[in-house]
C-alpha cells in the first residue's frame, strides 16, 4: 500500500509523525506537509464529496473558530491494528488517536 510506503519513508526522514486521510478504501490523501491536526473532539468535521467525478475533502466547522485557533478533525483511520494512545484525558476521549 502506497500509504505505508510514505509512512516507513517519512520514519526514515526522521518526520515523526504522518497525516494521512483516507477518502475511501482505495484513495488516501497525504496531508504530512500541511498538517492539520486530528484530536479526540475536533471543532470541524470532513466530508468527503465528488465533483466532475474527482473526490474532494471538504471541511466543515462544528462550532465558532476563532483567529489562530487549531483547527481539527477526524482522520478517519479507525481501522488500523496498530493503536496510537490518546493521552488527553478529556471525558468524551476514545482512547486512540487511530
Amino acid at each position: 500500500m502506497v500509504a505505508d510506503n510514505r509512512e516507513k519513508h517519512y520514519a526514515q526522514e526522521g518526520i515523526g509523525s504522518s497525516y494521512l486521510f483516507r477518502v475511501d478504501h482505495d484513495t488516501i490523501i497525504d496531508a504530512t506537509k500541511s498538517y492539520r491536526s486530528q484530536w479526540t473532539e475536533p471543532n470541524c468535521y470532513a466530508k468527503v464529496i465528488t465533483i466532475e467525478s474527482q473526490k474532494k475533502i471538504v471541511i466543515y466547522s462544528k462550532q465558532s473558530i476563532a483567529v489562530n485557533e487549531e483547527i481539527t478533525y477526524d482522520y478517519k483511520f479507525p481501522i488500523e491494528e496498530n493503536k496510537i494512545p490518546c493521552l488527553c484525558g478529556t471525558e468524551n476521549c476514545r482512547g486512540t488517536l487511530n
